[in-house]
C-alpha cells in the first residue's frame, strides 16, 4: 500500500551503496510503498547490478556505475536528485584494520565528495548511515565513521544558502546483512563447535527492514544536523549462539582487534545534547545554527546517561531471535 502523504512522493532517490544488504532492501521498500519519480541505484560492482537488474523490474529505477570516492562521478550521479541515502561503506572491522588508508578514502573522503556534490546539485535532505561503533570508537572503522559524522553534521553550516540539509542515523548489528555473524554460526553449527570471542559479549540488534523503515522515518522528520538513533535490543553471544546452533560446544578464541565487550549507541559524551522520544533519541547539533526544540514531544536525558547494549532495558529472547531470523 502506498503511502500518499510521503516527503519522498514525487521525489528523486539516491541510494549510494545501492546494491548492498541495505541498500537493496531500502530500494524494494521505497518502490513498495513510495510515489517516487526515480531511484537511483549507485554502487561499484557492476555484477551485483546487473543481478539486481534482474530482480526489479520497474520502469522508476536507474543503475549507475560510481564509487563515492570519485567526486565527478558523484556530481553526475548527483544531478537532479532530491534525497541521498548514504549507505556505501567499508565496515568489515578487521579489513578495516589491515587496509586503513582503503577506509579512510570510502568512509572519510567519500564523505566529504558527497557533501559537496548534495550542495552542488541542491539535493534536499542527505540521511547518512552510521554504526555503534562510531560511539566511543577502538577500531579504525568506527573512527572513519565518528568523522564522516562530524562531517555530515558539519555540512549544514557549510551548505549556506543552498539549503542542503544532512542528518545522520545510528544502530547496531543488522540481522540478515552480509558480514552479519549468523551465517558463520549456522556454517560452523554443522561442526557441532562455534566460535566465540568473549561469553560476556552483547550487541544491538535491528532487521533490515526495522532499519529501512528508521531511516525513512528520520528523512520525513528530519531539520539538518541531528543523530537518531533507533531504540532496539540487545541480546548476548551466549543467547545467540543458543538461537542459532542449539547444544553446540563453544570455543573461546579470545578479544580480536578493535572489538568491545559491549557496545555503545549514546555514549555519555553526546548525553548533554540529546532528548529521549518513545521510539528513538535524538542527538541535537552542538551549533548556533541549529534552532533547539524543534523535535517536540522529548525529554532532556541525564547528562551522565549513557544508551550500552549491556545496560539496554529491552532485550531479545532466544525464541524472538529465533523468529526474527
Amino acid at each position: 500500500m502506498k503511502n500518499e502523504e510521503s516527503f519522498l512522493n514525487g521525489k528523486v532517490v539516491l541510494v549510494t551503496g545501492g546494491t548492498g544488504s541495505f541498500g537493496k532492501k531500502c530500494i524494494q521498500v521505497i518502490l513498495g510503498q513510495y510515489d517516487v519519480k526515480k531511484v537511483i541505484v549507485f554502487s561499484r560492482d557492476e555484477l551485483k547490478q546487473f543481478e539486481m537488474q534482474q530482480q526489479i523490474k520497474d520502469s522508476r529505477v536507474r543503475f549507475f556505475i560510481g564509487d563515492v570516492r570519485d567526486p565527478e562521478r558523484l556530481h553526475r550521479a548527483f544531478h537532479g536528485v532530491d534525497v541521498v541515502i548514504h549507505a556505501a561503506a567499508l565496515k568489515q572491522v578487521p579489513s578495516c584494520e589491515y587496509n586503513p588508508m582503503e577506509a579512510v578514502k570510502t568512509n572519510i573522503i567519500g564523505a566529504q565528495n558527497i557533501i559537496n556534490a548534495a550542495i552542488d546539485n541542491g539535493v534536499k535532505k542527505i540521511v547518512a548511515l552510521s554504526t555503534d561503533k562510531a560511539a566511543n570508537p577502538i577500531n579504525l572503522y568506527g573512527a572513519t565513521k565518528l568523522c564522516s559524522d562530524k562531517l555530515f553534521i558539519a555540512g549544514n553550516a557549510y551548505s549556506g544558502v543552498a539549503n542542503t540539509r544532512f542528518s545522520v542515523v545510528r544502530y547496531g548489528n543488522v540481522i540478515g546483512s552480509r558480514g552479519s555473524v549468523i551465517p558463520l554460526f549456522r556454517e560452523q553449527a554443522k561442526t557441532g563447535t562455534i566460535t566465540i570471542t568473549d561469553k560476556r559479549m552483547t550487541r544491538f540488534w535491528i532487521t533490515l527492514e526495522q532499519g529501512v523503515q528508521f531511516v525513512i522515518h528520520c528523512l520525513e522528520i528530519m531539520y539538518g544536523g541531528e543523530l537518531f538513533i533507533p531504540k532496539i535490543p540487545s541480546m548476548s553471544i551466549l543467547d545467540l549462539t543458543e538461537a542459532i546452533a542449539p547444544g553446540c560446544k563453544h570455543k573461546i578464541t579470545g578479544i580480536r582487534p578493535g572489538e568491545k565487550i559491549h557496545e555503545v549507541l549514546l555514549p555519555k559524551g553526546e548525553a548533554y545534547r540529546a532528548l529521549e522520544f518513545k521510539e528513538m533519541y535524538i542527538v541535537e547539533p552542538d551549533v548556533e545554527s541549529f534552532e533547539a526544540g524543534r523535535h517536540q514531544g522529548g525529554r532532556r536525558v541525564n547528562p551522565d546517561f549513557e544508551y550500552a547494549s549491556n545496560t539496554n532495558k529491552k532485550w531479545l529472547t532466544i525464541n524472538q531471535l529465533k523468529r526474527m531470523i
